[in-house]
């Protein structure tokens, strides 16, 4: 059965104020909308479709994991650490909420930011071989 899923599609956000959000992901992420109401929109960028969902207030899609620290659900990859640190100096240099490098005792190198709601998302500097060779990426 798994030989049927073929990839990831939509990934569902909670945000507040759509208007806002869907604004924040074109101006800082370089995403492009699609299609917005006064309930939800939907930005395309990474391959993915995001639909931002107008959610309750402090609504994230982050979880607590059992030892109690806040958890991202997501991770975004880029070919190589030149460009986790050019995106890194960007998403900085815009104001977004950056956490610092981290290596977390596998190949590459991991940073965190937040959108406008809170959300979590986790970025590493390895871009998987089957991305690479679907692409044609070096």
């Amino acid at each position: 059965m798994t030989k049927n899923l073929l990839r990831v599609g939509t990934v569902y956000l909670p945000v507040q104020r759509v208007d806002k959000a869907a604004d924040w992901y074109v101006d800082k992420l370089g995403a492009y909308v699609t299609y917005k109401d006064d309930n939800k929109a939907i930005v395309n960028m990474a391959n993915l479709s995001f639909f931002l969902v107008k959610a309750k207030e402090k609504e994230t899609a982050n979880f607590i994991d059992e030892r109690g620290e806040e958890c991202f659900s997501l991770t975004f990859e880029v070919n190589g650490k030149d460009e986790l640190e050019i995106l890194y100096n960007e998403l900085a240099s815009q104001g977004v909420q950056v956490g610092p490098f981290e290596n977390r005792g596998h190949g590459g190198k991991n940073f965190i930011f937040y959108d406008i709601d809170g959300n979590m998302f986790d970025v590493w500097s390895e871009l998987s071989s089957v991305f690479k060779e679907k692409f044609d990426i070096g």
